[in-house]
C-alpha cells in the first residue's frame, strides 16, 4: 500500500501540510483522520512523504464541516462508508442531525435550569450581603455551621 506514486500532471499530489491547509485542518488532524480510517491510506513519495489527492482534500473538507456540526468521528465514518458504496447518505445524515438537534435541545434545557439555580443563589447572596451577613453558611460533616471561605 505504500507504493511509490507516479507523478501525474492531472492529479497533483499534496503533502500532508498542503492538504491540511487546503481543508482548513492541521496536519495532525489529517494524520488522525487517516489513522481512524476516514481517509484511505495515503500514497508515499520516493522520500516517504504522504501524498494526498484533490479527492482526499474534498473528504477532509467534508470531515471538517461535519465536525463543526457536532458529528462524531464514528458517525462521519458511517456517512463516508455510505458515500463510498455509491448510495446517497441523505437519510442517514438527516437522522444524525436530528439526533444532534435533540441533544442540543436537552443541553439548552439543562443550561437554563442551571442558570435559574445560579440566579436564585446569586440573588440570595446579594440579599444576605445587603442585610449585613458575612456570607452564606454551610453545614459541616458533623452538623456544625461554618462560614464559606472567601
Amino acid at each position: 500500500m505504500n507504493a511509490e506514486v507516479n507523478v501525474d500532471e492531472t492529479l497533483p499530489a499534496l503533502t500532508v501540510g498542503q492538504a491540511a491547509y487546503a481543508s482548513g485542518l492541521t496536519p495532525k488532524a489529517v494524520r488522525l483522520y487517516q489513522a481512524k480510517g476516514l481517509l484511505p491510506p495515503a500514497e508515499r513519495s520516493a522520500a516517504g512523504y504522504r501524498l494526498y489527492t484533490n479527492d482526499d482534500v474534498a473528504t477532509l473538507r467534508f470531515i471538517h464541516q461535519a465536525r463543526t456540526l457536532g458529528l462524531r468521528l464514528d458517525e462521519i465514518g458511517d456517512i463516508l462508508d455510505i458515500r463510498r458504496d455509491g448510495s446517497a447518505p441523505c437519510h442517514h445524515v438527516l437522522r444524525l442531525i436530528d439526533q444532534h438537534i435533540t441533544e442540543i435541545d436537552r443541553t439548552i434545557t439543562e443550561l437554563r435550569q442551571l442558570r435559574g439555580t445560579l440566579s436564585h443563589t446569586r440573588k440570595a447572596a446579594a440579599q444576605a450581603a445587603a442585610a449585613g451577613s458575612t456570607g452564606p453558611r454551610r453545614t459541616g460533616m458533623w452538623g456544625q455551621n461554618r462560614r464559606w471561605r472567601t
